[in-house]
This record gives structure tokens, sequence and C-alpha cells, in this order.
């Protein structure tokens, strides 16, 4: 698996990292068998930076990597996980919450230390008491030894540069903002990353099934032009005997202003598949012509968290 490194720091990550939101049963039912063997094969493959949170399956998903690693040598793998974000409505971004968050994710895990920690989905609360308060808890957390890395993630881009007009991170990880469809991340903030050095990470190359042949899930928010462009370009693969989600992969790996996209999964299946996409060559007829199928919802979205962090 290609690698590329995460801005200054030390870490030299695949271009296609392993997203364990599911492990948790975050969207469906998993099997511990499904659990247990997909963490297999991503280590086996290279895809061993692996991204989770205390949010996914309120912790159920750092429990189980946690004794999926049991046996694997700490040094061979990369791990993130995120704190902050408890339910679809609680956010505790304090530094008392900062320090047992840490705690509480090595256990689960079974670490000395956290490659990366993140605050999850800063969104959704006033960025102030991140840059003031958040932040300075998780340096001291970095200090002590505990945490190599810190940054940040969410959906609107304006929250990078925010937090960037007023403090240092190390990385940061965008969701849903660098796909086919909608390049935002690159278009607004990748730029602004380089210039400082701070690591760049995407998350969600399909855009929650929305560059998938699956059915949409109940809550997917874009507007409906979008999801419309999306079944066309779909449907126009689909007849060049391509899935989209192939392209849409494709598409996130070859910015090498990326050092990883992360995709998830609790199917060793579509890891495998996944894998074995990222060693082809995109095909970059079919690429042009399913953009330009989306030009007409290009970056269109959505809006998430407080009106004033988008």
């Amino acid at each position: 698996m290609q690698r590329r490194r995460l801005g200054k720091t030390d870490l030299d990550l695949p271009i296609l990292g392993f997203g364990a939101s599911s492990l948790g049963a975050e969207f469906r039912g998993v099997s511990l068998d499904d659990v247990f063997a997909s963490v297999k094969v991503a280590l086996e493959l290279g895809i061993n930076f692996i991204d989770t949170s205390a949010f996914y399956g309120r912790g159920m998903s750092e429990v189980l990597l946690g004794v999926a690693l049991k046996e694997v040598p700490r040094d061979s793998y990369n791990i993130c996980t995120k704190l902050g974000r408890f339910d679809l409505e609680h956010f505790d971004f304090s530094a008392r919450r900062v320090a047992e968050s840490v705690d509480v994710s090595l256990h689960r895990l079974g670490c000395e230390y956290l490659d990366i920690v993140l605050c999850h989905d800063i969104e959704f609360v006033p960025l102030q008491q991140i840059i003031d308060e958040t932040l300075p808890a998780l340096r001291k957390q970095q200090a002590a030894g505990k945490v190599k890395y810190i940054g940040v993630s969410g959906y609107p881009q304006k929250i990078f540069h925010k937090i960037l007009e007023q403090t240092e991170l190390d990385c940061v990880m965008s969701y849903n903002q660098y796909t086919l469809q909608n390049t935002r991340f690159a278009d607004e903030t990748i730029p602004l990353l380089k210039e400082k050095g701070v690591g760049v990470m995407n998350a969600g190359p399909f855009s929650a099934r929305l560059l998938t042949n699956a059915k949409l899930p109940d809550w997917f928010r874009d507007p409906k032009e979008v999801q419309d462009a999306a079944r066309q370009a779909a449907e126009h693969c689909t007849r060049k005997g391509v899935d989209i989600a192939e392209l849409a992969l494709q598409f996130c790996l070859q910015n090498e202003d990326i050092a990883t996209t992360v995709a998830g999964s609790a199917n060793p299946k579509n890891i495998r598949k996944w894998a074995e996409w990222a060693r082809k060559p995109i095909d970059q007829e079919l690429l042009a012509e399913v953009q330009a199928i989306f030009a007409p919802v290009r970056n269109v979205g959505h809006q998430e968290g407080l009106p004033e962090n988008n």
C-alpha cells in the first residue's frame, strides 16, 4: 500500500485508512467474526492506519479494536481516535473531559499511547472553547506522552480556518468534502493546511453511500438535486462496466496532498475490494464524464452544527 507523510509529523500513513466506525454497529448490526476479520484483513493489506472515536458505538468500536489488536505489535499500526462527542446532541470539550477521554480511550484500546487524537465534529460547539480550553488540554496530554499528535475533525470548512487563525494543529480530518461531487476541502482548505504544515486527512470517499449503488440512509441530508445527479452518475458508470464506488475511491487516493483517505466497513470483503481498487489506475475518461454530470451540483452540500460555524 502506497504511503504518504502526514504534514510535519513522523507518521507515514497508507493512502487508504481503515475506518472503524462500523465496528461499533454505528450503521448496522455486526458480528464479532466480521469485526475481527476486518481488522486482520486491513492489517494484512497494509491498511494499518485505523480511525475510530469514543462516539462510535458509544465506545464499542474502541473496545472491540482493543480486543482485535491485543496480540498485534504496537509499532505495526497507527491509531487515531476522537473525543468530545458522545451522542447526536451531547458534546463535552472541557479540559477535565479531555483528560478523562484520553485515559478511557487508552484503556479501551489497550495502548500505552495514541498516535492521533482529534476533537470530534467541533462545528457543534463555540469554536473559542476549542481554542482556549480543549486544544491546550490536549497539548498537556501530548507533553505527558499519552498522545503523539492532535487536531480537529468536522464537516464545514470554516472551522479549520477559524481554528488556525488563533492556534496551531498537527493535523485535521475533513469528511464528505473531498469526493467526486464535492471538492471544497481541496478548493478552500488544503492550500492553507499545506502552507502551515498541517497534516491532511480525508474521510468519507463514498459520501455516506451517495457515491455507491446502495440505498441512501434515512438521515442523508444533501439536496435532491445532488442525489439525482449521483444516481445518474452511478448509472453511467454501470453502463461503462465500473462501480461508481471504485471511481470515487480512486479519485480521493490520487490526490497527493492528502496523506490518507479513510473508508470504513465491518465487512472484510469490502476491504479487500478497496485495496484492489487502490492498486488500479483511475479511468481518466470516465472520471471526466462523471465530473461533467456532477458539474451543476458541484460542492453543493448541507449545513452541520451551529449556524455561525458554517
